[in-house]
């Protein structure tokens, strides 16, 4: 497990950049946070490190559920879990579909997945409410 620590955006999208850059597809990124944590700062500056030629493109995808960027050198799907509920509700956004497919899939509000990916990343995001630091717990699974 590796451990970063931002305290400002500028430091969470590089923290985001640094571990875009050497991702290859698949892969799948679990986030897990609060609400306000960084999560969607965070997979802008993954989306960076992937090679998205404007990351200011990378918004959080609560309404539309899932968005889908170019990177340099695959797909990136953002899918944010936060108003599903329920593994019906996950099959109606083509997660299954999603995780099939030769990309990187960035999952914000991960503890509502009901499965697990292979290879998953696991980046879990708290906040020190004294001093608003995020922590990331970083946390590679075994490459196959």
């Amino acid at each position: 497990m590796e451990i970063e620590h931002s305290n400002s955006d500028r430091e969470t999208l590089r923290i985001g950049e640094k571990i875009g850059r050497p991702l290859r597809p698949p892969r799948a990124v679990l986030l897990y946070g609060e609400l306000g944590s960084g999560k969607t700062l965070l997979a802008r500056g993954l989306a960076q490190g992937l090679g998205v030629e404007d990351p200011r493109v990378v918004r959080s995808p609560s309404f539309t559920l899932v968005n889908q960027y170019t990177g340099k050198e695959c797909l990136i799907y953002h899918v944010d879990l936060y108003r599903l509920d329920g593994l019906r509700d996950l099959y109606s956004i083509g997660l299954e579909e999603i995780l099939a497919n030769h990309s990187i899939i960035i999952i914000e509000w991960a503890e509502k997945l009901l499965f697990q990916p292979e290879n998953p990343l696991r980046i879990r995001i708290s906040v020190d409410p004294k001093t608003d630091t995020r922590r990331f717990e970083i946390t590679e699974s075994p490459q196959p």
